[in-house]
């Protein structure tokens, strides 16, 4: 079956306090029907730490039912174009897409965790053809990042609608 592609960024580094977990970025699907998912297909995330024997940050890749606070609201929505397609036919969505939350999101279920050096850290990850998370209908995603020490991040998300 085609799809169409999309792509999102934080349009900017996102400040991380100590030891507070943050969701920096996320998209949520059928932002005004719940009609389809969203299948999250790649991320990056990357700090711009410069001190070797800092603590790795713990990166949660989280599926989110944005129950309270969805994108736009006590995060900043993303500017125009803000989500990019990618690939594919040109159809309406209705995604919606955030960076920064001040209030996390609920209700928020970590899918993959992993550390990663803030020393100028930086991961690149495509899942695997048919590997990738597929959240449910007028659902979504959320990266959230909980760092021993204040540094900066920046990320971005690539999603297809499911």
């Amino acid at each position: 079956m085609a799809k169409s592609g999309y792509s999102i960024h934080t349009e900017g580094s996102v400040a991380l306090s100590a030891a507070t977990a943050k969701s920096i970025l996320g998209v949520k699907s059928g932002a005004t029907t719940a009609n389809h998912g969203v299948d999250l297909t790649r991320f990056k995330v990357s700090f711009d730490g410069v001190t070797a024997s800092a603590v790795p940050v713990l990166v949660e890749i989280c599926l989110c039912t944005f129950g309270a606070n969805p994108p736009g609201t006590n995060s900043t929505s993303l500017s125009t174009p803000g989500i990019v397609q990618a690939y594919g036919k040109l159809a309406s969505t209705g995604f919606s897409a955030a960076r920064n939350w001040t209030a996390e999101p609920t209700t928020i279920s970590v899918v993959d965790v992993f550390w990663l050096t803030p020393n100028g850290g930086t991961v690149f990850y495509d899942w695997p053809l048919g590997t990738s998370y597929d959240s449910p209908l007028g659902e979504g995603f959320v990266i959230r990042c909980t760092a021993p020490a204040t540094v900066n991040v920046r990320a971005s998300m690539g999603f297809e609608r499911a």
